[in-house]
């Protein structure tokens, strides 16, 4: 007869969370050719499209980098025509940067690209109830990430 397992420990399962969580981002990243862009870009790039318009000192707070590295990483961004600048309405002294169509375009193939990848492998891979199990978890994550 198997023994009983044991309850798994808060500290167990956020290793296991950890590194699933890593490897699935991982995966995800190949699944979706970052099509030239930087891990630094396609965060800011991901911030301006989902959050809106914003100065270089919002993104740089919110990305927690420098300003001076945030200036770099728009200056690449702006060169690939994904973003484009205009006048803080508020500070004339700043601009705000947002997402061209052509940005759009290109984090809405990179999200297709993941969303295709990981949809066909749950479905080869899960079975109804597996398929229940995760996206249970999947709100489970969701509320912790919320804390």
């Amino acid at each position: 007869m198997a023994e009983p397992q044991a309850e798994p420990t808060p500290e167990q399962v956020a290793t296991d969370i950890a590194t699933a969580a890593g490897l699935l981002a991982r995966r995800l990243r190949y699944a979706a050719p970052a099509g030239g862009l930087t891990a630094s870009q396609r965060s800011a790039l991901v911030r301006i499209h989902d959050e809106g318009p914003a100065t270089t000192a919002a993104l740089a707070r919110a990305e927690h980098i420098k300003p001076q590295s945030m200036r770099l990483t728009l200056g690449a961004l702006e060169g690939q025509g994904l973003i484009e600048r205009t006048p803080d309405p508020t500070d004339g002294r700043q601009s705000v940067v947002s997402v061209t169509g052509h940005g759009r375009a290109v984090l809405e193939g990179v999200r297709a690209a993941k969303q295709t990848w990981l949809s066909k492998v749950i479905a080869e891979e899960l079975d109804t109830d597996g398929r229940r199990t995760l996206a249970d978890a999947a709100a489970l994550l969701r509320r912790l990430t919320e804390k």
